[in-house]
């Protein structure tokens, strides 16, 4: 996780760059002054959308904890509402189009599908299954697997110590 935060510092300026780049384009294209009009007024519109998405985000996870659901679809599509409105606020053409996108309902849902896999891989079986439910497996019908050698065999557990895994039953 640490390796990637060296990249942070230029991914940021290389986020600025672009910016001012299409900010000047689009100022030559349209005028100055409707540029600047443009960006404050993405900027507003993404600080309106940013109280509407976190009260939105909050009232469906309080609904889902409320119902005895797991409220993990409701986190992630309140995250990726609260995030594009953030890039929306932001003062930028280019992060107000992503920010836009991921208002979009077909795009904030496979978004929304990212994020979810993203915290499964990161978080512990059990932690996944509090916040999404219950995992779906697929399990295909195919050859079976050769017994495991004597030299393979699975570490046996000791008495009173939990093994995290899947239950795969065979034939199924």
């Amino acid at each position: 996780m640490r390796r990637g935060l060296k990249y942070v510092p230029p991914a940021l300026l290389l986020l600025a760059l672009l910016e001012l780049t299409v900010f000047v384009l689009v100022g030559r294209g349209v005028g100055f002054g409707f540029a600047v009009l443009l960006v404050f007024a993405a900027s507003l519109l993404g600080l309106v959308l940013l109280r509407r998405e976190g009260m939105r985000a909050w009232r469906g996870f309080r609904a889902a904890v409320e119902s005895g659901q797991p409220p993990g679809r409701q986190v992630t599509d309140g995250l990726v509402g609260l995030l594009g409105a953030l890039l929306l606020a932001l003062p930028g053409l280019v992060s107000g189009v992503v920010g836009l996108l991921l208002l979009v309902p077909p795009l904030r849902r496979l978004a929304g599908v990212g994020v979810r896999r993203a915290t499964e891989r990161r978080v512990s079986s059990m932690v996944a299954g509090d916040l999404f439910g219950p995992r779906r497996v697929r399990v295909r019908r195919g050859a079976p697997q050769p017994a495991p050698t004597p030299q393979q065999q699975p570490p046996v557990a000791e008495p009173g110590r939990a093994i995290e895994g899947e239950i795969v039953e065979p034939g199924r």
